[in-house]
């Protein structure tokens, strides 16, 4: 038998060899932990950097994604401020006569500078406007004010020969505590003579520009002299010397309305009657005659009415993408035109206080108003 002092001395003799085994078996797992860890990365699939596919976008899609944005089309090669109000140049009167037939309301004229000995010379095109600044000084002894005028003429002047600008000026006037007023840069337009000098300033503007494609559409609002960038349009569009000079033929079709008070207002007609019977394909022109003609509702004739007349074809217009509205007269006539467009879309189940805006961004709604 074992003394108790034999089986303690036996026990103790056996624990080194229990911590040799243990410490042997805790390596050994460490070790093939830590190459299963290294397998593992080994093992790991490489994450690639997949750089964007490059697609070939058509033509099409560009202008696809170009229309959903609205982008509004920029025109190169637009003169802007050749001369400024410190440097105005001083242009020759070559002719200034009456626009209006007998009977007619008010004193409205055509008046016409010559250009050609400008330096650097002052080109526009159709669509822009001059600045006039009137001779003498106001009341505190200060020179005029410049007053800026809608161009109406194309960009070859009325001889065609590249020389001139003309405008159309209504000759302001209003009622002040009993007492006619005149306006005072519209007077001296009306009562300069041929051979006097005039400070001209610009051109100026962008918004009332013509689109460059020949097939594209274009429907003119116009009250009084608010006809001027109209008849620069249709010149441009129809006169055959302008055709040949501008290798444009233009092959849309062009709708005027045009309000006036009396026949005896309406200007440059016999032009405009010429065009309409010249190209009866393209021109279409629509009258709103105030004091002489009645709407549906046996009230006066104002462009307004003629507007909800046309309803259904106009807004066909409008609806084609080539399709651009120019808007030029007097400020009074923006509410009576955009209550008659609202009634008009309507009609055809579009909501014009949307796709007013929606043309404006797509450079389609031009509108200039004094």
């Amino acid at each position: 038998m074992y003394s108790q002092a034999k089986v303690i001395a036996g026990g103790l003799a056996h624990i080194p060899v229990v911590i040799a085994v243990f410490y042997f078996i805790l390596t050994t797992f460490n070790k093939r932990a830590l190459k299963f860890v290294e397998e593992s990365k080994a093992k790991k699939p490489e994450v690639k950097v997949v750089e964007p596919k490059k697609v070939d976008v058509s033509k099409a899609e560009v202008q696809k994604t170009e229309a959903t944005k609205v982008v509004k089309k920029k025109h190169a090669d637009v003169p802007v401020n050749i001369y400024r109000p410190k440097t105005p140049y001083e242009g020759t009167v070559i002719d200034n006569y009456s626009l209006l037939e007998e009977g007619a309301i008010g004193r409205v004229n055509h008046i016409t500078f010559d250009l050609k000995d400008s330096n650097p010379f002052l080109n526009y095109v159709e669509g822009q406007s001059i600045g006039i600044m009137p001779a003498g000084e106001d009341a505190n002894g200060k020179p005029h004010k410049l007053r800026l005028y809608s161009i109406a003429s194309t960009r070859h002047g009325d001889d065609f020969n590249g020389n001139t600008v003309s405008l159309c000026v209504r000759q302001l006037q209003y009622e002040k505590d009993g007492e006619t007023i005149n306006g005072i840069c519209s007077t001296y337009l009306c009562d300069i003579k041929p051979g006097d000098k005039v400070k001209i300033t610009g051109p100026v503007g962008k918004e009332m520009l013509l689109p460059d494609e020949e097939d594209a559409n274009i429907v003119m609002l116009a009250t009084g002299t608010g006809i001027a960038p109209m008849r620069a349009y249709l010149r441009r569009m129809f006169e055959a010397t302008e055709k040949e000079k501008n290798k444009w033929n233009f092959r849309g079709k062009a709708w005027l309305f045009m309000g006036a008070p009396k026949s005896a207002n309406l200007l440059y007609e016999e032009d405009l009657q010429r065009y309409l019977s010249e190209n009866p394909n393209n021109f279409k022109y629509t009258k709103a005659i105030s004091r002489e003609q009645q709407n549906a509702k046996g009230g006066r004739m104002y462009i307004q009415d003629r507007v909800l007349e046309s309803a259904n074809e106009l807004f066909n217009m409008i609806e084609d993408e080539k399709t651009h509205i120019y808007l030029c007269g007097l400020k009074g006539m923006e509410p009576g035109i955009d209550e008659a467009m609202t009634k008009a879309a309507e009609e055809k189940g579009l909501n014009w206080a949307e796709l007013r805006p929606q043309l404006k961004k797509a450079g389609r709604w031009h509108v200039e108003t004094y």
